[in-house]
């Protein structure tokens, strides 16, 4: 099958990834995390990040929008490697918590399962500082009308 007008194109995909770590780096939001974004191939992400006490409930462990944060990035960034003209948008997430998360460091592996036109899913897991998978989460994408080339952040070389 032939590629998309969209999809990143040989010799190009390696730009258009470190585009999108930049992005990520550059993300307000992500001044509150210790994290960084790595896109090894097309519809794979893995962002690292150490969770500390900031980011604990009254409980002693991490609160859910941590988790959330954490999923939804690897999943989002797995499915934007795979179009290079506009950013994505979060439509609905589900999150499967499967243990307490503490400080230290945290893994989050994101794919891209299926779509190419207007909506994309994926999915990803935590991973602990153990190895251990503490929650799973799956998403669905939609193309928005913002253009990735006009985000700050999003430098191509």
């Amino acid at each position: 099958m032939p590629p998309e007008a969209d999809e990143p194109k040989e010799g190009g995909e390696a730009a258009h990834y470190r585009a999108l770590e930049s992005l990520y780096a550059h993300a307000p939001i992500n001044r509150f995390f210790d994290s960084r974004l790595e896109l090894p191939e097309s519809g794979i992400a893995r962002i690292r990040f150490t969770i500390d006490e900031r980011h604990f409930h009254a409980g002693g462990a991490a609160h859910g929008t941590s988790y959330f944060k954490m999923l939804d990035d690897a999943a989002f960034y797995a499915c934007n490697s795979l179009i290079t003209d506009r950013f994505l948008l979060t439509t609905q997430f589900n999150i499967l918590f499967t243990r307490p998360l503490g400080a230290g460091p945290v893994v989050a592996e994101g794919r891209w399962v299926s779509g190419r036109r207007r909506v994309f899913v994926g999915d990803a897991r935590l991973i602990d500082g153990e190895g251990e998978e503490v929650a799973r989460g799956t998403g669905t994408f939609m193309r928005s009308r913002l253009p990735l080339a006009d985000l700050p952040g999003y430098r191509r070389e």
